[in-house]
């Protein structure tokens, strides 16, 4: 029987775990923008030009800001226990962290100068539909090529007048996360340019298919002649000489791919693009079953990560869990979306006969190491199989069970796509709504890739393991706007990194939790 729902809770409110999903009321909320000044710009405030000033300052809002010899720090005793304290550090907010003095502006912003220069950081109150029309911004200005989304490196590190494009391993898994976004986005608001963009985007993904010459092969990236060439990986020239296209793609783009198709197919008008997108999802599906559940690459061998036979499991079990879901869920979304009943007859073939449904529970028993790429893979593939499977059996004996494996190290992240994927797969199940969407608030809105290095930050507690890269990290999960720019495939608990601004991410993982939290009922208002 299920549980009643607690009160809706505003952000503001301290975070409760609610019996089943309920949805947050979003409100407008501060977010942080920041603009470099010279020691002797004329619009620095006077005070901060005199030396010896304190460096204590309280703002228009209340609050009190403290400088230090390693960043600045904001007290406000109104907000939520857990952002009353908040810390400025790095190129993201300051000219260096030395800190020398502060001074308030008019507006609960706060003017900083450090031993290089002075910053002005501005508390702008907007909503999250503002900050997403931000992000929209970026992508058409600096990260779309030829309708891919991909990553934008910056020449001269942080300028962003300097960018320039440039191909990715995973531009289709990038690009079909960003198309699913604009998908949702005109689900919900019936906007022109939302449907424009989906269109333009989900064209590019079906373009990969096309580009590698053999159909149901879809490419990793490609560029066109007389683009600047690319660096490492497996690339070969179309037969006319016009594309360069990247092989040995992996299971992530096969997952991005599905997860697009599914969601396009569903949300968007257009017959005749629906028509490509069922045409172009059974090619590849039967090219992966008539190579025993591989993705075959030009050259006739399996791509390296394009494994999905009980041959492969029986030789690394740790990809086993992963992979079996993969398969169920790429092969539920084919039979939806092609209305082909030969896909679901092999779905149900794979699941019970080849035993890939039990092996999928598997995960915590199988797994090596914490890997976020594949928990992006899998909560990916969840979401589709939860929204097409119908078997009652199937669900409760196998999937959830699944899910639940991967949710247990998930749910600390108070990542919100995850949060959201869960909630839609058990939903009366406890999910902390409350701070995946102050996730949302705190994404930073300057993705330029600044390095972060917070290891060392009193009140941080450092994990006695390192990751699989052996690199260090925090049991404490500092806020997305204190920590380095990431996709959702990167461990949130990894907290000193960045690029010295050499780069800036699109800012899909907003994107894309924002807009779907709002199509499904997550989200309320704007």
């Amino acid at each position: 029987m299920r549980m009643p729902r607690c009160r809706v809770l505003g952000l503001m409110a301290i975070a409760a775990i609610c019996r089943g999903a309920e949805p947050v009321r979003l409100t407008a909320q501060p977010q942080k923008f920041r603009t470099f000044y010279s020691l002797d710009d004329p619009r620095v405030p006077a005070a901060l030009k005199p030396p010896g000033a304190t460096a204590r300052a309280v703002a228009s809002d209340g609050a009190v800001w403290y400088g230090t010899q390693h960043g600045a720090t904001r007290i406000d005793p109104k907000a939520p226990p857990r952002d009353r304290s908040q810390y400025f550090a790095g190129k993201r907010y300051l000219p260096d962290d030395e800190v020398q003095q502060l001074a308030a502006d008019q507006a609960a912003g706060m003017w900083v100068r450090t031993k290089t220069g002075v910053s002005h950081i501005e508390l702008r109150t907007m909503t999250l539909a503002a900050k997403a029309a931000l992000f929209e911004e970026r992508v058409h200005a600096r990260h779309d090529r030829h309708g891919l989304v991909s990553p934008s490196n910056l020449r001269v590190p942080g300028d962003l007048s300097t960018n320039q494009t440039r191909d990715d391993d995973n531009d289709g898994l990038w690009t079909s996360m960003y198309a699913a976004a604009e998908c949702f986005r005109y689900a919900v608001t019936h906007s022109s340019e939302a449907l424009a963009n989906a269109t333009k985007s989900t064209e590019a993904v079906l373009f990969l298919e096309e580009v590698a010459g053999k159909r149901g092969f879809p490419a990793r990236s490609y560029i066109r002649k007389g683009e600047p060439m690319p660096d490492g990986g497996e690339w070969h020239w179309t037969p006319d000489g016009q594309y360069y296209w990247k092989g040995d793609t992996s299971s992530d783009e096969i997952v991005g791919h599905f997860f697009l198709y599914g969601v396009a197919t569903d949300l968007l008008p257009d017959r005749a693009l629906k028509k490509r997108i069922a045409e172009t999802s059974a090619r590849i599906m039967d090219h992966i079953i008539d190579h025993g559940y591989y993705l075959m690459d030009v050259n006739g061998k399996p791509t390296t990560w394009g494994r999905w036979s009980q041959t492969y499991f029986r030789q690394d079990p740790s990809d086993s869990a992963l992979n079996s879901m993969e398969l169920l869920s790429f092969l539920k979304t084919a039979a939806h979306i092609t209305g082909n009943s030969s896909y679901a007859k092999e779905c149900r073939k794979v699941a019970m006969d080849l035993g890939y449904a039990r092996l999928a529970t598997r995960y915590k028993e199988l797994r090596e190491e914490i890997n976020y790429s594949d928990e992006e893979l899998a909560m990916l593939s969840f979401y589709n199989l939860f929204r097409y499977e119908t078997d009652g059996d199937l669900l409760d004996r196998y999937y959830r069970p699944a899910l639940n494996g991967w949710w247990e190290n998930i749910a600390r992240e108070e990542n919100p796509l995850w949060a959201f994927t869960y909630a839609l797969a058990r939903p009366n199940a406890p999910v902390d709504m409350v701070s995946a969407v102050r996730t949302l608030y705190r994404m930073p809105t300057d993705t330029i890739e600044w390095t972060v290095k917070k290891s060392n930050r009193d009140g941080v507690t450092m994990d006695s393991a390192t990751d699989r890269f052996r690199r260090r990290q925090a049991i404490t999960l500092l806020p997305p706007d204190e920590r380095p720019v990431m996709k959702w495939n990167s461990n949130p608990f990894d907290i000193d990194g960045g690029s010295d601004g050499r780069g800036e991410d699109d800012g899909v993982a907003f994107l894309l939790p924002y807009w779907l939290g709002r199509h499904h009922g997550f989200l309320l208002g704007e």
